[in-house]
């Protein structure tokens, strides 16, 4: 019996098994910049960061807009195109070079059939990242871009180094400038 280390848990697995997860799921390294999944373009793959950070962003009137972001450690999808084979409304891009795990549809059916456990590990993960997603809509909606900031600092203070401040005031909903008169706001304030 082999453990697989999964963020989620620890994952017992014949050694069968363990060459099938290998052989079904490859790592790839993506350049900074690489755009994973483009607006209209079904997403045919879920991917899993095991290094490195990726954003989803929308583009409205010509103005992107980040909402989330990937760090290591969490799955990745658009999951309303992959399951249900619909173009995406959004854009995947690494913000830095990225290494992660691919996972194609058909080979996550496959996955599900000759690794049952999989299956639980897909549920978890899904579950776990729906309540992340929730919280953060409801954040996103009752906090000020100054609270999220503040918020941002404090929770995941490495994303204010490696995000570029026009992509962090898209996260945070602001322009720009207005990012750089909370930041000077704050720091007088200290």
């Amino acid at each position: 019996m082999v453990t697989r280390s999964s963020s989620l848990f620890e994952i017992p697995l014949t050694v069968e098994e363990a060459q099938i997860i290998d052989l079904l799921i490859p790592i790839k390294t993506f350049k900074k910049g690489t755009i994973l999944l483009k607006e209209g373009q079904v997403a045919r793959e879920s991917y899993f960061n095991l290094k490195g950070l990726v954003r989803l962003y929308y583009l409205i009137e010509g103005e992107e807009r980040t909402i989330h972001f990937f760090e290591e450690g969490q799955p990745i999808a658009s999951l309303s195109s992959y399951l249900n084979k619909t173009p995406a409304n959004h854009y995947l891009e690494c913000v830095e070079d990225t290494t992660l795990t691919i996972l194609s549809y058909d080979n996550e059916q496959e996955l599900i059939q000759r690794v049952p456990a999989f299956e639980s590990v897909c549920r978890i993960s899904i579950e776990q990242e729906f309540g992340k997603n929730q919280q953060m809509l409801a954040d996103y909606m009752i906090k000020s871009p100054e609270k999220r900031y503040l918020e941002l600092q404090e929770n995941q203070p490495e994303l204010l180094n490696r995000v570029p401040q026009y992509i962090l005031a898209s996260y945070l909903g602001v322009k720009p400038e207005s990012l750089s008169r909370i930041r000077k706001r704050l720091a007088t304030k200290t």
